[in-house]
């Protein structure tokens, strides 16, 4: 009896942990009933939910350029034309960027025969980056359909992915998480109809916590990367002029990165130090307690020298949908969540004193908290279902695989 069809899913790394939007998107995907091959290209392995996670060991590429690069250039000489003419014209626009799609295309060229055994309905690319990559060499060599996600870091880091537009194009559909990136996408010329804004999710909303009444001293919580386009410089100014300002708080910062030790150096310049915490990369849970502990979340985000910038990151809605009140920059699309007045306050990340204003009116007065807190939960009920986004997503698979 033949195997249904099955999706390829490739993604660049596939962490162990079952936290995080990659493996929501998967568990949801899978309890939907769709077969799913999962393969990481860096790093990762194991199994995820019953499902084997195929990773890529690096001493694959050498019979690639021993044997198999040198077979298909007699096979599918266009193809490797194509491959290296694009090589040499276009300019990569990092080093990094250069070798994630070098990543993508040895992976196609390794895999490709795996692959045969069992041929997909559909490739898909959980970024626009390595698999992609790897998912349009695999359509340019035996047509198989593909899609692919386009997110902040493929379309804005140093102006985007190298081969972004190819890879797009050719494309069944393109999913990618927020309006601003689909915006982004329609004006440097992929058609609209092509991409597909779905959100991401929480499989289980928590309980809304009551808020606190007495934010005495206020209590704020940071979850980020500690990498420039989290903005965390501006963030240890926003804390001094509280300080300054004379306005209790304590601080937490969750994460880690390669800024940790000069942003604990600005800490003491700045003498917060006392106030601001480094927790340092938490698991899910620990992240959750201290959302249950925190007033209010700040987001800082700005746009990196290298372009980068955040979308939507998944903390702003798990704040949200906690209870906890959001404050943040103007930069990337957090405010498609956070509307100024509406479902939290936004402030300029240049402007100390908007951010000491912000916290002071969340500190004292409950009637604006309680209309924050009541909107922001109503957004992410509408709008962060992991149940519902992803049965949209399961439509556009199986239209693609139709197609």
């Amino acid at each position: 009896m033949s195997q249904p069809p099955h999706i390829a899913l490739l993604f660049t790394t596939f962490p162990k942990t079952s936290e995080t939007f990659l493996q929501r998107d998967v568990a949801a995907l899978q309890a939907k009933g769709l077969r799913l091959k999962l393969y990481s290209l860096w790093g990762g392995g194991g199994e995820f939910r019953g499902l084997p996670v195929q990773s890529f060991p690096k001493w694959r590429l050498i019979p690639l350029f021993l044997f198999i690069i040198p077979w298909n250039c007699l096979r599918r000489p266009r193809l490797v034309r194509d491959l290296f003419e694009g090589v040499l014209t276009r300019g990569a626009p990092s080093w990094l960027n250069f070798w994630e799609n070098m990543l993508g295309a040895g992976f196609a060229g390794c895999y490709y025969r795996q692959l045969r055994q069992d041929p997909p309905a559909l490739v898909h690319g959980a970024w626009a980056g390595a698999p992609a990559t790897a998912a349009w060499v695999l359509w340019r060599m035996f047509g198989w359909h593909y899609s692919t996600g386009a997110h902040a870091y493929d379309i804005y880091e140093h102006g985007g992915d190298w081969w972004l537009r190819e890879k797009l194009r050719y494309a069944r559909f393109i999913h990618t998480s927020t309006e601003m990136g689909r915006r982004e996408l329609i004006e440097r010329g992929i058609p609209a109809a092509k991409i597909i804004c779905i959100r991401r999710g929480l499989d289980a909303f928590p309980v809304c916590k009551p808020l606190r009444p007495e934010r005495r001293p206020l209590r704020v919580l940071c979850i980020a990367r500690l990498v420039p386009k989290k903005g965390l410089n501006h963030q240890l100014r926003i804390y001094a002029a509280l300080q300054e300002a004379g306005l209790e708080f304590e601080a937490r910062i969750i994460g880690d990165g390669p800024l940790r030790a000069s942003l604990l150096a600005a800490a003491e310049k700045l003498d917060v130090a006392s106030r601001v915490r480094f927790l340092g990369q938490q698991e899910q849970a620990e992240v959750w307690t201290q959302l249950d502990w925190a007033d209010v979340l700040l987001h800082t985000g700005v746009v990196a020298a290298s372009g980068d910038r955040d979308g939507l990151p998944n903390v702003v809605p798990e704040a949200m949908a906690a209870g906890v009140l959001v404050v943040t920059s103007l930069t990337s699309a957090t405010t498609e969540a956070i509307q100024q007045d509406v479902s939290g306050l936004t402030a300029d990340v240049d402007s100390s004193e908007a951010w000491v204003s912000a916290l002071r009116r969340l500190s004292v007065d409950d009637g604006l908290a309680e209309k924050l807190r009541h909107n922001a939960r109503r957004w992410v009920e509408e709008n962060y279902d992991a149940h519902r986004n992803t049965a949209r997503l399961v439509e556009c698979f199986q239209e693609a695989m139709r197609s």
